[in-house]
């Protein structure tokens, strides 16, 4: 195999061609709906009317003996507040969480560093995998920091306010305006300084995994 033959649609190509891909199980729509319902705490007569459908036919639904309408569906899909799709797309470890957070503008937990004022965002959910934080980049040099920042996982970055420089050891330095974006290797040594008069304030999701 030449050079010319590793671009990216040959790779995709030869992938499918030399390798095993199994089928995923089919999807149980009935008990899909049932789970959904009942993530909501519903009772087939609460879920029925928010999808203006008549108790006998989401029972039937849900028991698998009758293939719903896409008309049915649609409704079904509305009064569960998702999308049709979402109906045929069961959640990664099997269960609905629901879980949210809402954090008003300022409410962020405070930390300062030497290099950036941090405000952690989402501190009232536990267990996170994703850690979203709001910074104002006081840096002006790589000489102000204490060495490279490294740490597991893999990090987004974008602009809000300002201009930055992102410095990483394995490439050159990126220069970034207010509505740009980047996305790297947080093992990597990375930091952030600010070109602009003022400082720059970004935002920062960290992945947890």
């Amino acid at each position: 195999m030449t050079t010319s033959d590793l671009r990216p649609g040959s790779l995709v190509r030869i992938a499918r061609e030399n390798g095993t891909q199994e089928s995923a199980p089919p999807l149980d729509l009935g008990a899909r709906v049932r789970e959904l319902r009942k993530a909501q705490g519903w009772t087939l007569e609460q879920a029925a009317g928010q999808a203006g459908l008549a108790r006998s036919t989401l029972s039937k639904i849900e028991n698998g003996q009758m293939s719903p309408t896409y008309d049915a569906l649609k409704k079904l899909a509305t009064g569960l507040g998702i999308s049709v799709p979402q109906l045929f797309t069961p959640p990664r470890d099997g269960r609905i969480t629901g879980r949210m957070v809402h954090v008003r503008a300022g409410e962020g937990r405070a930390q300062i560093t030497a290099t950036y004022e941090h405000e952690l965002l989402a501190e009232g959910l536990r267990a996170k995998k994703m850690l979203p934080y709001r910074a104002r980049v006081r840096a002006r040099s790589f000489a102000e920091f204490d060495g490279w920042v490294r740490h597991d996982g893999e990090e987004f970055l974008y602009v809000l306010t300002g201009t930055i420089r992102l410095l990483t050891e394995f490439y050159e330095p990126v220069d970034m305006k207010r509505g740009d974006s980047a996305y790297y290797d947080a093992a990597m040594g990375h930091n952030v300084i600010s070109t602009s008069p003022e400082d720059a304030t970004i935002l920062w999701v960290t992945s947890l995994d």
